[in-house]
Formats: C-alpha cells, sequence, structure tokens
C-alpha cells in the first residue's frame, strides 16, 4: 500500500499545444479554459507549485462577447505613476482596439499572481483574427463550453 502524493518533476512535463477559438463566445468562458490550460489542471499530473501546464494559442479575440452592459460599465484601469496619471477605458473601446490586451488582462487575474503566474502567462498568445504562426507546433483545437 503506497500512500504517496505524486508530485510532478519539470524533467517528465509533457506539454502540448491548443488553440482556442473565441469568437462569439464569452471573454469569461475563453479565460477560464485558457488558464485551466495554462496552470495544467486538465492533467493528472498537476502540481500547484509546479508549472504543468501548456501553450495556449487563442484566436479571434475581436469577435469574443460580453453579456449583459458589461460593455459600457466594464471600466479598465492603468496608473502613469505621476499625479493624475489615472487612465480608464471602457470595455467597448477596448475590445474595438485592443481586444488583446483586454483578454489577456483576464488570463491574467485567474493565474497565480506570484512568479510562477508569470512563468505561465509566457505560454500564452492572443490574435485578434484568425491566422497564427505556430503550425509547426500541430495545436489541438480545444472547445470552449
Amino acid at each position: 500500500m503506497n500512500n504517496t502524493t505524486y508530485s510532478a518533476k519539470k524533467s517528465e512535463i509533457e506539454r502540448k499545444w491548443y488553440i482556442i477559438d473565441a469568437a462569439n463566445k464569452p471573454l469569461g468562458r475563453v479565460a477560464t479554459e485558457a488558464a485551466k490550460l495554462l496552470r495544467g489542471k486538465h492533467k493528472p499530473t498537476y502540481t500547484p507549485n509546479i508549472d504543468t501546464g501548456d501553450h495556449v494559442i487563442i484566436l479571434n479575440c475581436k469577435d469574443v462577447v460580453l453579456t449583459g452592459k458589461k460593455l459600457d460599465q466594464k471600466i479598465y484601469r492603468h496608473h502613469s505613476n505621476y499625479i493624475g496619471g489615472l487612465k480608464e477605458t471602457t470595455a467597448r473601446v477596448m475590445l474595438s482596439q485592443k481586444p488583446e490586451e483586454a483578454m489577456m488582462h483576464a488570463i491574467k487575474g485567474m493565474l497565480p499572481h506570484n512568479s510562477l503566474g508569470r512563468q505561465m502567462l509566457k505560454k500564452v498568445r492572443i490574435y485578434a483574427g484568425n491566422e497564427h504562426e505556430n503550425q509547426a507546433q500541430k495545436p489541438e483545437v480545444w472547445e470552449v463550453k
């Protein structure tokens, strides 16, 4: 009877590539699926303190959907570190000008807020359109429910 907890080692980790098509899907649903894949929670070898996740390619971010009144009520804020330097942008403006940044912001909030989360965030590639340059990695399609 072996009652030891399994812990993945860096040398044992196999990374796959997945494509998520975000067209006509809610922003949060796509972001949660991407965060799950980046963390590796879909694998039986998931270990919380090691990056066991896969690479994720997200396409068609310009066609993502926000439900309710979020287009006008959701506000993205950042500060320039100067006095009076608070910049505010509504979701409608953000999705029309920088849809990749809106998706990255949503995914970043769902990952750990430490060096491990920053390492996981490097494995995501977000594109506003339908084309990507990662065909050589032979990515598999991941369906968002």
